[in-house]
């Protein structure tokens, strides 16, 4: 499937609207780059960091959802943005009980997870926003 943002399209110049290629480019590496770093974030803290019981726990399997949505960031999947940018909620909510009631070296990492959940939404919500709006300037521009 060919894509409306990818940066192999010829740019219209008759057109005053901006291509949007780097502007969504930035929002998909940015998507891709919170979720590794959540993914990495889960796992590393089940398992050495700040582990439930020392030796570690089952608990880093909380990473395998997240796990799913990144072939699908890679390949501009629209509808793997949107699911992630509701799944992300769910371990938003999981930093924010952890920060609140954890004992300190597991409160820092909760905080971070909860940084990266949030800029994964954002990048999901602007990714998804701006190629909408690229799509829907495109059909414009055709009519």
């Amino acid at each position: 499937m060919t894509d409306a943002l990818s940066p192999h399209t010829a740019e219209n110049t008759s057109s005053p609207i901006r291509q949007p290629g780097s502007d969504v480019a930035t929002t998909r590496w940015l998507a891709v780059g919170s979720l590794l770093a959540l993914i990495a974030l889960c796992v590393a803290w089940e398992l050495w960091l700040a582990p439930v019981r020392s030796g570690g726990t089952l608990l880093y399997l909380k990473a395998l959802p997240l796990a799913f949505g990144v072939i699908g960031l890679l390949k501009r999947r629209m509808y793997t943005y949107r699911w992630l940018s509701l799944l992300v909620w769910i371990y938003f909510t999981e930093g924010v009980v952890r920060a609140w009631s954890d004992a300190a070296p597991s409160r820092w990492l909760a905080l971070g997870e909860v940084a990266l959940c949030a800029l994964l939404f954002i990048a999901c919500a602007a990714h998804v926003r701006l190629r909408q709006r690229a799509a829907r300037a495109a059909r414009l521009n055709q009519a």
